[in-house]
């Protein structure tokens, strides 16, 4: 008897070591972490930061959705994956993605025993009919519905395993909410799963579910030293006119910033939900859940309507807050992660060692360390995309510019050479961004954020010409890098440290 308590003690011991976890992702659109996006997200805070740990350093391989996308599904820098921009012919949805399509992290685990799930918004092109149509079921994906096109609230077709089906009345984050929650409640501790949820928000048009409507009734847009200043040695996207925005165009800034407040209400909901139905079906305290958004957004910095596409830590800089097995609770953790680390974080989780070919590499948890990065930043800017309005005075120039319209004071949000690469580089003492634009000017800008948080001065022209020199070089390297080993590199020369 005791020979046989003994062995099954050992056996139950060898199961639970083997059990493997399973995995929450939500990945909200267009979610700034440094205007105050995460504040309206209580649950957010009380079911995964407070009981897990937050990032106060992650950052996205390019502020603008399907490259970014693209770069969590992979673990690949942009220059890798070929995910260009928002379009078809810049690879969103593109025929080069549907071959690398089968590398992303959800069909590994699918491949090793994982149930995968996938709700919302996937990227921007998928279901068009140029990209295959909602009849396309992405690989990877055990149990699959898919937003048709970008992020909408209402009057929307999801592909459900490959069947459209269109609504025009329900709010698509309690639909993605529901799907969520059946699809849990139909799991066993027996196989693992995988399930990412991508609910619109706060993406434009910023459209609250009704009974979050006027939340926010009394909120103003943040309004730190950078909002609404004329642009200084900045890229020349930033300083066209009007720079000053005029004062008749606050008020819509203020009304973007509380209403996407308001649109989060809803995914603030769905966490919550999410956590309890894990908890009452016994899954809760096996299973990692991972907070985050594909990239940032700006309301009024540098005299900028409100949208992304910009080197600048709103546009760049994305919450990031993790709660599983074994990770710290109530922690700040302040090492640097890119969103390509996600993937690879994800599978050795999951006990799969990640390919040699991911350019991100696994998060240490709970090491309390200050680790040393560069991480790249890419950007392709658009134009000739039909969105430059007729009425404003740029119109002669719709074949380099684009999303200028008159509501926006006719503002421009991108260029053609609104093309830039940076290195972020963050240790212990160093807090540093060096952006190059690809342009006739051949414009660059470097900012030191330990003492300019808001990225006001470009110090450019005013560093050692060794330095600049430096991260010229570490940015052209960073460029034409692949995998982890050489995406990742620690500085070759220390001494420069001490400059800082």
């Amino acid at each position: 008897m005791l020979s046989f308590i003994l062995f099954s003690l050992i056996l139950h011991s060898s199961l639970c070591e083997d059990k493997r976890p399973n995995f929450v992702i939500i990945l909200t659109d267009d979610q700034d972490v440094t205007l105050g996006g995460m504040t309206p997200m209580k649950n957010v805070q009380r079911f995964i930061a407070n009981e897990g740990t937050t990032f106060a350093n992650s950052y996205v391989t390019s502020p603008i959705c399907c490259p970014s996308r693209a770069s969590l599904l992979t673990g690949l820098h942009v220059h890798n994956h070929l995910t260009w921009n928002n379009s078809l012919h810049g690879g969103c949805y593109g025929r080069y993605w549907k071959r690398l399509e089968t590398k992303t992290f959800a069909g590994t685990l699918k491949a090793s025993g994982y149930n995968t799930f996938y709700a919302g918004k996937y990227l921007n092109n998928y279901g068009f009919k140029d990209a295959g149509g909602p009849e396309l079921v992405p690989p990877g994906w055990s149990d699959f519905h898919g937003l048709v096109g970008n992020s909408v609230y209402y009057n929307y077709t999801i592909s459900n395993n490959g069947v459209p089906t269109h609504s025009n009345d329900l709010y698509l984050t309690d639909v993605i909410r529901d799907l969520g929650v059946s699809f849990i409640e139909n799991q066993t501790e027996s196989r693992p799963f995988m399930m990412v949820l991508a609910p619109p928000a706060p993406h434009q048009p910023f459209t609250p579910a009704p009974r979050h409507k006027d939340a926010f009734s009394n909120v103003t847009a943040v309004k730190h030293p950078n909002f609404n200043v004329r642009a200084e040695n900045k890229h020349w996207l930033l300083t066209m006119p009007p720079s000053p925005l005029p004062e008749t165009m606050l008020p819509e800034l203020d009304r973007v910033y509380r209403s996407r407040w308001e649109s989060l209400l809803s995914v603030d909901e769905m966490v919550a939900d999410i956590v309890e139905t894990l908890d009452n079906n016994n899954l809760l305290d096996n299973t990692y859940l991972i907070y985050t958004s594909d990239n940032g957004y700006h309301i009024g910095q540098f005299s900028q309507v409100y949208d992304k596409r910009q080197p600048y830590e709103s546009d760049i800089k994305v919450p990031l807050v993790i709660r599983g097995p074994n990770i710290a609770k109530n922690y700040t953790d302040v090492q640097p992660v890119l969103n390509i680390d996600i993937a690879p974080t994800i599978l050795e989780l999951a006990g799969i060692k990640p390919p040699k070919s991911v350019d991100g590499k696994p998060i240490q948890f709970n090491q309390n360390m200050d680790r040393e990065r560069n991480m790249l930043v890419e950007y392709y800017g658009e134009g000739r995309d039909g969105t430059v309005d007729p009425h404003c005075p740029w119109a002669y120039d719709k074949e380099n510019l684009a999303q200028c319209y008159p509501q926006y004071d006719c503002k421009c949000q991108d260029a053609r050479n609104n093309t830039y690469a940076c290195l972020r580089h963050i240790s212990h003492r160093i807090n540093m961004k060096y952006c190059a634009f690809a342009d006739e000017q051949n414009f660059k800008e470097m900012y030191n954020l330990n003492s300019d948080p808001y990225e006001m001065k470009n110090i450019v022209n005013d560093v050692f010409p060794s330095i600049r020199h430096w991260y010229k070089l570490t940015l052209t390297q960073m460029l034409t890098c692949k995998g982890a080993d050489n995406c990742d590199n620690p500085l070759e020369n220390p001494k420069l440290i001490s400059v800082f």
